[in-house]
């Protein structure tokens, strides 16, 4: 079959304006220059496309590969939104084809430049939102979400491309790409300098090549070795690779111009313009392999018949096939010949493999011993090894178990060096027994057409009857859904035509590179709704999920040869606590001895001295950034809090506390000051308000309210039965009990204190609150006990007393369009609540407070994005409900569920990245938006990294308020 394209078009008429609108660079508002693809986003950043994918943690049904990838028509801009082709784009462009016998390159999707990307070097780089961040910010370093990557198909589009930037990307102008030169020197008889006009010239013409390649990081895979033990690599997830159709010249012929010394030569260096702390990037590979056309070797600057992007070395790269994508330097500048390998910093101290035996901290000590380790080419990685993994199922995907069902195992799989993948196996029972596993090789349909051209290269498959394997390929094995459920977990391994297969158990090393055991998922079954699902090892960067995590959380072994797992008659292994280190909350050097009366002139709002186990600490310096906001501090002011702060505070906070340490209160002064206060009485005119911000306050447990099965609502009784609770809008209160002692060895019942915002109104004189409260209870086989305030409540008996104390809080939610956080005062007219579980209830007060009044009065906006595992646990759901139907001009409610039944309607998958880059996006340059969040700390760990972290939206901190 022939390649062909439109008859009309010419190579000058294919296109008229810039494929890539990939604008001329110009001055805004604020006079930042930048660079934009001036088009809309890409449709992958729309939520339905993107929260089924493994990346984000969570589940969906499989989509139609079709469905995925869009069709020219639909992804080219019109012409209104595009630049007009330079001189640089109309040199290198080419007819496009519109059907051939192989794959062609889907049409990406247009791209711009992202905010979060404005305040570095990369300013003028356009990207795609929804690749993953691996390093914050800067440097650029990405992967795309597994299951979008498996699903586009062979070829990669640029939007989902592998990133891997040492450090900026240099910035060449589109006016200046033509002349962009390099050098071929060294060891050869004719040393020459070529521009990329030079290579795209007539002259070349007949020598021009285009063939797929899959390229591969060689970290990919990493994480797994970090959750083993850290390396010193960031976190790459399993989606550190993808493949493009690469036109270029070969090496070997460019280097045979050059006249290469091939008795002294052996080896090729290559250095790239990217300017790093240790000089700039550059690597090499044997002579050898450069001059065999069998290895494949690239000088290239079409990728998928476009422009080399910014990130990818526009306008000139080396393309190395088979081996670790550190070899494919970028921004290409000099060649040369040597007898020795490179002594670039980057060849040495990156892309190897040390002895396992080596630590972290051994590898950096600089010793001279340590250097020759080093610099040693055995540990030097060129060549892939051989590796795969599994795509489907999805991680957090569910399956229903049905009689007849069947399940299509999918994924993917490569070797190294140019051998092809012969054998893909597949375990149900831990690698006991193995299933043979289809494999589909698409890089085979680009070897008949050897008299084929593409993109203005010969298709170079087949010349010389080369028949190496350069790509990816497809496994795939269809299984009964009752096979699925008889097992506890699935395992695949690769082998390759050298028979080199993956191997069992991991082999870490110190840069955590080349990771390639078995890829293993976990089959979980859930018995009350008669479905399986399926966990992956790891989630990729700071994403949290994955086997492994979960293992090593439980305190499994994840080195014990079953993967931390206990095998079957194994007696549990206890797990034995460190022993608590004792931390120091004092300055050795101060002697100072305090009495109560000058404790009490620190009673203030500026000054605020409070008491932890009989020493004085000035809280001045926590007024502006204590989490609990000023109030917290002040309120301590002068108080014996021992019993709070231990009971609340990390240890990490117990570390800081020395530094504030201002002497020892004097004995007397701690009898006084530790004295109970005389009993409450109720007196005969009734206090307007129940809470006391110094003073706890004792309420009666009148009632217990089942609201699911893991959650009541408990409701107290106050003094009178017309006072208010007196808790300001946005605030929380405190609440202390005591538990009985957990053991023999604890004397006394435990101090518990735990900060709660009621659903009740705290303005309304009712003479009550109401608590909603989730229940922890112990999970079996977890060595955590359960929450020890939620189950104490639940255990107490009703008529009980328990005491209450507050308000405390830092934001407050004052007046129409007027919030404070830490005293000081903030306008908004919108408000983005992120909740999951019992942390709607903060959210909640707010949220009634303001559509009390009537919009004319309160036009705050807010989206409430509300997160949970099952439908049952959305808790307050029919008021929530109730609220967005009566004021959809001013609410927009979402809730998500990472674990939904079949019959949910919503929207599934858990709240990530993606999800908050499409309904929330960048911050509000105006900053009358603010964040909200409330939730577990998983939650709140990921919103800061999402929003506020080097890899994030781009949110400043004070933006960003967590309750």
């Amino acid at each position: 079959m022939e390649v062909t394209s439109s008859p009309a078009l010419t190579a000058s008429q294919g296109f008229t304006k810039s494929p890539l609108s990939f604008q001329k660079q110009k001055y805004i508002e604020d006079g930042i220059p930048r660079s934009f693809y001036d088009l809309e986003k890409p449709s992958i950043t729309n939520l339905d496309d993107i929260d089924s994918q493994s990346s984000t943690s969570q589940s969906c049904s499989e989509q139609d590969q079709d469905q995925q990838s869009l069709s020219s028509s639909e992804s080219t801009p019109s012409s209104e939104d595009q630049s007009p082709l330079s001189d640089f784009e109309k040199a290198l462009l080419h007819t496009q084809p519109t059907s051939a016998p192989y794959p062609l390159p889907p049409a990406p999707t247009p791209i711009s430049v992202l905010p979060l990307d404005l305040k570095t070097p990369d300013s003028f780089v356009p990207r795609d939102p929804a690749l993953i961040r691996l390093t914050g910010v800067h440097p650029f370093n990405v992967e795309a979400p597994l299951t979008p990557l498996y699903d586009q198909g062979f070829l990669t589009t640029l939007n989902l491309h592998y990133v891997r930037n040492h450090g900026p990307v240099p910035q060449v102008h589109d006016a200046d790409a033509l002349s962009w030169s390099f050098t071929i020197e060294g060891l050869c008889s004719s040393p020459i300098t070529l521009t990329l006009s030079d290579l795209i010239s007539s002259r070349f013409e007949e020598e021009v090549v285009s063939y797929p390649v899959t390229l591969v990081c060689a970290g990919n895979r990493r994480k797994e070795q970090n959750q083993v033990r850290k390396s010193k690599g960031f976190s790459w997830g399993a989606a550190g690779l993808s493949t493009s159709l690469w036109t270029g010249l070969p090496l070997g012929y460019l280097l045979s111009l050059a006249g290469v010394d091939s008795r002294k030569g052996k080896f090729v260096h290559f250095e790239g313009a990217d300017a790093l702390p240790n000089g700039y990037y550059g690597t090499s590979v044997k002579l050898s392999h450069a001059m065999d056309p069998e290895r494949g070797m690239m000088i290239s600057w079409l990728m998928n018949g476009l422009p080399l992007h910014p990130d990818h070395g526009k306008p000139l790269r080396v393309i190395i096939p088979g081996m670790i994508g550190g070899r494919s330097v970028k921004w290409l500048k000099k060649i040369v010949i040597s007898d020795r390998p490179s002594e670039n910093w980057y060849h040495i101290y990156d892309n190897r493999v040390l002895p396992t035996t080596i630590s972290p901290e051994e590898s950096g000590n600089g010793t001279e011993e340590m250097v020759k380790i080093w610099k040693d080419e055995r540990y030097a990685i060129y060549d892939l090894n051989t590796n795969s993994a599994v795509v489907y199922p999805q991680h957090e995907e569910t399956v229903t178990i049905k009689d007849g069902a069947t399940y299509e195992l999918k994924g993917y799989a490569y070797a190294g060096g140019g051998r092809r993948v012969t054998r893909m196996e597949i375990s149900l029972d831990q690698g006991k027994t193995w299933l043979l596993g289809n494999i589909s090789y698409p890089e085979d349909l680009y070897r008949t057409e050897t008299e084929s051209r593409i993109y203005g290269g010969r298709l170079d498959l087949s010349q010389n009857g080369r028949d190496a394997s350069f790509c990816w390929c497809f496994w795939s094995l269809v299984l009964p859904v009752s096979t699925l459920a008889s097992a506890s977990d699935i395992v695949v391994r690769a082998m390759d035509e050298a028979m080199m297969v993956q191997p069992r158990d991991m082999y870490w090393s110190v840069l955590g590179m080349m990771n390639n055991s078995w890829f293993r998922v976990v089959i979980h079954h859930d018995s009350a709704t008669n479905t399986l699902r399926f966990e992956h090892p790891t989630q990729p960067a700071l994403q949290p999920g994955g086997w492994m995590e979960r293992v090593k959380k439980s305190g499994g072994d994840l080195t014990n040869g079953f993967w931390g797992e206990r095998q079957a008659g194994e007696a549990p292994t206890p797990i034995t606590p460190p022993p608590e280190k004792e931390i120091t909350m004092t300055n050795p050097s101060i002697n100072r001895q305090i009495t109560l009366e000058e404790l009490r002139a620190h009673d203030s709002e500026t000054n605020p001295w409070f008491v932890l186990n009989g020493e004085v600490y000035d809280g001045t310096a926590f007024l502006e950034g204590h989490p609990g906001g000023a109030a917290s501090i002040i309120n301590a002011a002068a108080q014996d809090i021992s019993d709070e702060f231990l009971a609340i505070h990390s240890e990490n906070a117990k570390t800081m506390m020395p530094p504030y340490h201002v002497g020892t209160l004097t004995p007397q002064s701690l009898t006084l000051l530790s004295s109970p206060n005389p009993p409450s009485s109720i007196p005969s005119t009734p206090r307007p308000s129940f809470l006391h911000p110094k003073q706890w306050l004792p309420a009666t447990l009148i009632s217990k309210t089942k609201v699911s099965s893991d959650t009541k609502i408990f409701s107290f009784s106050l003094q009178h039965p017309t006072q208010s609770l007196g808790l300001p809008v946005g605030q929380h209160l405190l609440v202390r009990l005591s538990s009985p002692p957990s053991s023999h060895n604890q004397a006394k019942p435990e101090t518990i204190i735990r900060a709660y915002t009621p659903i009740s109104d705290g303005s309304l004189p009712s003479g009550k609150v109401d608590l909603l409260v989730k229940i922890y209870y112990p999970t079996s086989g977890s060595k955590q006990g359960g929450g020890k305030m939620t189950q104490a409540l639940d255990a107490l008996p009703l008529h009980s007393p328990v005491e209450f104390k507050g308000p405390t809080g830092k934001f407050l939610y004052l007046s129409p369009g007027l919030c404070s956080i830490n005293s000081h005062q903030r306008a908004v007219t919108n408000l983005v609540m992120i909740c999951a579980g019992s942390g709607i209830t903060p959210i909640f007060q707010i949220l009634r407070s303001i559509l009390s009044s009537p919009a004319s009065a309160d036009p705050t906006k807010c989206l409430v994005l509300d997160g949970n595992r099952v439908e049952e646990d959305i808790l307050c759901r029919d008021a929530l409900d109730a609220l967005a139907d009566q004021h959809k001009e001013r609410i927009h409610l979402i809730h998500s569920l990472s674990r939904p039944q079949a019959t949910w309607k919503g929207r599934k998958g858990r709240m990530d990245r993606p999800f908050f880059q499409s309904v929330v996006g960048g911050p509000d340059p105006a900053r009358k938006t603010l964040v909200l969040v409330c939730g577990p700390d998983g939650l709140e760990r990921g919103i800061k990294e999402i929003f506020t972290g080097k890899g994030g939206l781009g949110w400043e901190e004070g933006d960003v308020i967590f309750f």
